[in-house]
């Protein structure tokens, strides 16, 4: 078993990125396997750790499909819909309240 090298916040070697940044690129990790670990220290807590992938690995995004579009609508859609008064609150409903503001204040 082969452990994963591990590198400092902001020390990491060139070729190497997070899932974030190979978005920003317009990339995808691509099912490849993690290179490498970052770990950022934090006093009184373990450190934030976040994973490496190659950079000439990654491959391209998936483009949007139309059904794939209609199917992320749909669920925006969901989330804005208040359960209570069944309208588009224009905003997504937060699950501590579970319902739109107002129907919350009415209540």
């Amino acid at each position: 078993m082969s452990t994963l090298p591990i590198y400092r916040w902001r020390l990491a070697p060139d070729g190497l990125a997070t899932r974030r940044q190979l978005r920003a690129m317009g990339l995808r990790p691509g099912g490849q396997d993690v290179a490498a670990e970052l770990q950022r220290p934090r006093r009184r807590r373990g450190p934030l750790v976040a994973y490496l992938y190659r950079i000439d690995r990654a491959k391209p995004v998936r483009a949007m499909t139309p059904a794939r579009r209609s199917a992320l609508a749909r669920a925006n859609r969901a989330r804005r819909t208040c359960p209570t008064c069944r309208r588009d609150a224009g905003y997504v409903i937060p699950a501590s309240l579970g319902a739109c503001v107002p129907c919350t204040d009415s209540n």
